[in-house]
């Protein structure tokens, strides 16, 4: 078997980050790399020419992830022309959804990456870029009249409960709660 180009090793490990992006917030950052490998249509053998460690993944996914949350705020400026209000209360609303309650895969990496990253050390780089990309989420949430720091956390909080108690009306009962708490509408 040849060797692959560069342009394919760059495809590939591209494919393993955003593979391990999604997973890892849907399962967390316990994934095993053979399963991982196997999501992302490749042989585990292949993992270790992409990455020195499993860390060195962890630590590249967690930025990706949070580089995908920063471009869906920026998307969502341009969509309501800069205005930041309707920005913010669209993605509040799509925030404490049921739809998003429901695919963590694609959704919010503070969210779900939240227990996994109060597990790493305070010097792991994944932790710097989880570290980073919360507070940077709270600046974007922030407004004249609400600190983004608790918009948040309210979010957030409602988000990782209404995923605890998905199937039960308690669930939808706390993402309206919340939506009520920052938008002034259920």
């Amino acid at each position: 078997m040849g060797r692959v180009s560069q342009a394919q090793a760059e495809e590939n490990r591209r494919r393993v980050v955003e593979t391990a992006s999604r997973l890892f917030r849907a399962q967390g950052t316990h994934v095993s790399v053979a399963d991982l490998m196997k999501a992302a249509g490749m042989t585990h053998g292949g993992f270790y020419k992409q990455f020195a460690s499993k860390e060195a993944l962890i630590d590249e996914a967690t930025a990706h992830a949070f580089g995908e949350l920063a471009q869906h705020h920026r998307d969502g400026l341009d969509r309501y022309a800069g205005q930041r209000d309707a920005a913010q209360r669209a993605l509040i609303d799509t925030y404490l959804s049921a739809e998003h309650r429901d695919s963590a895969a694609d959704g919010c990496p503070a969210a779900a990456l939240v227990t996994d990253m109060a597990r790493e050390g305070g010097d792991s780089e994944a932790r710097r870029v989880y570290t980073q990309g919360v507070g940077d989420f709270a600046d974007w949430l922030a407004t004249k009249d609400q600190d983004g720091i608790t918009r948040l956390c309210t979010m957030l909080g409602a988000l990782v409960l209404s995923r605890a108690t998905k199937g039960s009306p308690l669930s939808e009962e706390i993402l309206a709660a919340a939506r009520e708490a920052l938008t002034g509408t259920d």
